[in-house]
C-alpha cells in the first residue's frame, strides 16, 4: 500500500468556511460528498460544522470562537495562561 504524502497546509476565510458549513446544514450531500467536490479533508469540514455549532449555541461541549480568542489573547499577554487563574 502505498503512502499518502502530506499536503501543504492551506488556510481558508471565515466565509469560505461558513459557506462549507452552510452546505454541509442543509443536507442535500454528506460532508463526505462536499469536502471531496472542494478538495477538502473531512476531518477539517467536520471541525467547521461543530466549531459553527458552537457559536451558535447547539452544542456546548467545547469553546466558542470568542472564547477560543479570548484563551489566546491571554496567553499572548500573559505568556501562557498558566501564570493567571482561569482554571
Amino acid at each position: 500500500m502505498a503512502k499518502k504524502r502530506a499536503r501543504p497546509r492551506r488556510s481558508f476565510t471565515p466565509e469560505f468556511k461558513a459557506e462549507i458549513v452552510e452546505l454541509c446544514q442543509r443536507g442535500d450531500r454528506t460532508v463526505r460528498q462536499i469536502s471531496q467536490d472542494f478538495d477538502l479533508t473531512e476531518t477539517a469540514v467536520r471541525e467547521w460544522v461543530k466549531q459553527a455549532d458552537l457559536d451558535t449555541g447547539a452544542r456546548n461541549d467545547g469553546l466558542t470562537s470568542s472564547e477560543r480568542d479570548e484563551l489566546a489573547s491571554c496567553g499572548a499577554r500573559t505568556g501562557g495562561c498558566a501564570k493567571t487563574s482561569i482554571f
